[in-house]
């Protein structure tokens, strides 16, 4: 492929790379990870609430990895309530997979900022060998794509496997029980997928500029060089 191509291919990919960078790190500070309603199971069962008299006991609840808000309907009006999850929230949630969460979400920023630079030093610069040449840059793309899926499966785990909205709708509410009514993720959730999606096409990239798998050889190279060998 001509040189002027892989400069092309080479800054694409950088740009998509630094892109995902400051999605990751915008995502991080939302509260848009999840959204989702809660239903006052207490307060309807005191009245008997059915059909549209249950939206009188239906309120709403959205968060992300550090703060989040609800708004709790017990038949009375919204009452709004803002929480955080470091102090407040330690010990009801899986303290564990949500500071793992955060760390591979500081991980992948990191490593994408390095496959933009590395890719933007490849298509500039003379590429090094090793980690500065085509092995650096599949080894950079895997392991922002590996963090990515990382991300999603433990924060998957942590909303749906341990209930993590039901958990902070009942934090501090000694009289009434909350039920998670329906819940989605939202925006910076889906941003970390499509991060995952653009590291693994820079893989792709790569592989069409030209640059065989680090891991792959050829044998009819080596076949040749023995064969030189033999002769002398």
């Amino acid at each position: 492929m001509p040189a002027q191509q892989k400069k092309l291919i080479f800054c694409t990919a950088g740009m998509l790379s630094f892109a995902c960078a400051l999605g990751t790190a915008a995502a991080i500070g939302t509260q848009l990870w999840v959204r989702g309603t809660i239903l006052c199971t207490t307060g309807a069962l005191l009245v008997n609430a059915t059909g549209p008299e249950l939206h009188k006991f239906i309120g709403e609840i959205q968060y992300g990895l550090f703060s989040g808000q609800r708004v709790r309907q017990c038949g009375l009006g919204g009452r709004p309530f803002q929480f955080s999850f470091f102090p407040d929230l330690l010990k009801i949630i899986p303290a564990s997979i949500h500071v793992s969460v955060i760390l591979f979400c500081t991980v992948l920023i990191v490593f994408a900022l390095v496959g933009a630079g590395f890719f933007m030093f490849n298509a500039f610069g003379s590429p090094y060998e090793t980690l500065h040449g085509p092995v650096g840059l599949y080894l950079w793309s895997f392991i922002a794509c590996s963090c990515g899926c990382l991300i999603m499966i433990l924060f998957s785990s942590e909303v749906k496997i341990h209930h993590l909205s039901e958990k902070i709708a009942n934090f501090k509410e000694g009289t009434f029980t909350f039920k998670t009514h329906s819940e989605q993720f939202a925006n910076s959730f889906w941003t970390i997928l499509v991060c995952s999606l653009v590291h693994f096409l820079n893989a792709l990239l790569i592989r069409f500029a030209g640059f065989e798998f680090p891991f792959s050889k050829s044998k009819d190279s080596g076949t040749i060089t023995g064969a030189v060998d033999l002769m002398y």
